[in-house]
């Protein structure tokens, strides 16, 4: 396994490395979480011609909070620098910059999978089928170092469920091991929900919709959370502790405290309000 992924250092986003991609790159519209609408490949007015946020520091209060929960998990460097060679898309052809704004989803998609497939290669209990992990993360890798047109024409929904079944058998073994009632509550439709103190150990949150839900201190240890909607949720005081596939812009995108227990693999969200 290349090192660089072993640790996670080439899955998590390195501005330094990158030509501002997910703000050229992606569209957005003018909602809760951004203040404009602007269109796919045109580059955010915010940005400066060094790449940079103008605006990096006061994201939330000029009504960008999509981009403080948005992460790459490193594609955006893999463009820049692999698949494009350092090439600048200011200053190269055109046609080059348009294939590196198409390609960057892809990688972005690619680097998700490693997260995960990285991820469960730590989990001890998903020992059985890290053999077959390894193979998935490896040819994932390769996937990613290809050229911009082989990147273009990649099916990345095949090869997505392909992963997936790994990382449903990953889930599995992982939950087997918590003692009591494991939930299924996967796709479940928990917006809103009063999940205050809820027992959630070893649950199947799967793609969940736990927007706005309540989740004060609630005990979501070794939770598959891969995919659960946590815009707005409130894990105050909530114990995430062995939670797995779960990600930074989930916790980005939810709200917390100090008192907040989290896995090792996030951090605590800079604009999380420390309680006393």
């Amino acid at each position: 396994m290349p090192d660089h992924i072993a640790d996670r250092a080439g899955l998590r986003g390195d501005c330094e490395s990158c030509f501002g991609l997910c703000c050229v790159a992606l569209p957005f519209a003018a909602s809760a979480d951004f203040a404009i609408d602007k269109q796919a490949g045109k580059p955010c007015p915010n940005l400066r011609g060094d790449h940079r946020c103008g605006i990096h520091a006061r994201l939330r209060d000029k009504g960008f909070t999509g981009c403080t929960v948005y992460d790459c998990f490193g594609a955006g460097q893999k463009v820049s620098q692999v698949t494009f060679g350092g090439q600048d898309w200011r200053t190269g052809p055109a046609q080059d910059a348009r294939r590196m704004f198409d390609v960057f989803p892809v990688v972005r998609q690619l680097h998700e999978l490693l997260w995960y497939l990285t991820e469960a290669l730590a989990l001890p209990p998903a020992r059985p089928v890290h053999a077959e992990l390894r193979r998935a993360l490896e040819k994932t890798e390769d996937l990613t170092r290809g050229t911009p047109e082989q990147l273009a024409a990649l099916d990345v929904p095949a090869h997505r469920q392909e992963v997936n079944v790994l990382l449903l058998k990953t889930s599995e073994l992982v939950r087997a091991g918590t003692r009591g009632r494991r939930k299924d509550r996967r796709g479940a439709d928990l917006m809103g929900a009063r999940l205050k103190g809820a027992d959630l150990r070893g649950a199947n949150l799967r793609g969940a919709y736990l927007i706005a839900a309540d989740l004060t201190g609630a005990d979501l240890r070794d939770a598959d959370m891969i995919g659960a909607d946590l815009r707005d949720a409130d894990l105050t005081d909530a114990d995430l502790t062995g939670a797995f596939f779960l990600t930074q812009p989930q916790l980005n995108a939810a709200r917390g405290s100090a008192g907040t227990r989290l896995p090792d693999s996030v951090t605590r969200p800079v604009h999380w309000t420390a309680r006393a």
